[in-house]
């Protein structure tokens, strides 16, 4: 089964809009956890907009499952991942004042500096995964940095999925199974949902982690946060 990572910055910005602690981060966590959830993803911005510094520090008290934070290896956040020392810390090269992630590693350009960045974080024993496009050239040349896994961009694919999912799929097919012939493991992200996650699962061989979170908090604003949980654990099955 793949896993399901959720990402609960959306949770930190509706907390951040008003103030306070409603709604209550470290709650949420552990609520995810026992609806099943089988990780907790945070993306943690130098301007703290929505996941601050210290919930990574709080969250690592009390996350049960998988902890895995998500940023640009800027000084601040390299120091953080540090500290924290998540289950694992996935490398996303985001500008700072980037409302989204929106693309992933040039591999072959910033080669070097993942690569000391990936053994810095190793040699702490945390994995590692790099934010890339379904683009073979990048996935191999990822494995030249060292790094554990490689998780795929997926927005593109949720923007084919309404006209052409067959088409929209298929350059991710073949990264995963580049990445599996050179030895990394394979995660997901940006942009799934309940409608498109199962289709993703079922044509992208060697998946073992998705992380999701706009989509997911979104549904839940309808359908419950446990159920929604659980809907997307019946899709990765």
């Amino acid at each position: 089964m793949t896993k399901l990572s959720v990402n609960i910055n959306k949770i930190a910005t509706l907390r951040n809009a008003r103030g306070g602690n409603m709604p209550d981060l470290l709650k949420a966590a552990r609520d995810i956890e026992s609806f099943g959830g089988q990780g907790i993803t945070i993306h943690p911005r130098p301007d703290e907009r929505h996941i601050r510094y210290q919930d990574a520090r709080d969250l690592k008290k009390i996350v049960s499952t998988e902890l895995n934070i998500e940023g640009n290896p800027i000084p601040k956040f390299i120091d953080l991942v540090l500290e924290v020392k998540p289950d694992q810390v996935t490398l996303v090269p985001d500008a700072v004042d980037a409302i989204t992630s929106n693309a992933g590693w040039d591999t072959l350009r910033h080669k070097d500096f993942l690569k000391e960045v990936i053994d810095t974080f190793k040699k702490a024993g945390i994995r590692t995964s790099i934010f890339v496009d379904p683009d073979t050239r990048m996935v191999e040349a990822a494995a030249d940095t060292g790094t554990d896994r490689i998780e795929l961009y997926t927005e593109s694919y949720a923007l084919a999925y309404a006209q052409n999912r067959e088409k929209g799929v298929a350059p991710f097919a073949e990264a995963a199974e580049t990445a599996h012939k050179v030895g990394l493991g394979i995660n997901a992200g940006h942009d799934l949902s309940l409608d498109n996650v199962k289709y993703f699962k079922e044509n992208v061989p060697h998946l073992l982690e998705v992380s999701i979170g706009h989509a997911l908090i979104c549904e839940a604003l309808y359908l419950g946060l446990d159920n929604v949980v659980n809907m997307y654990l019946n899709r990765l099955k």
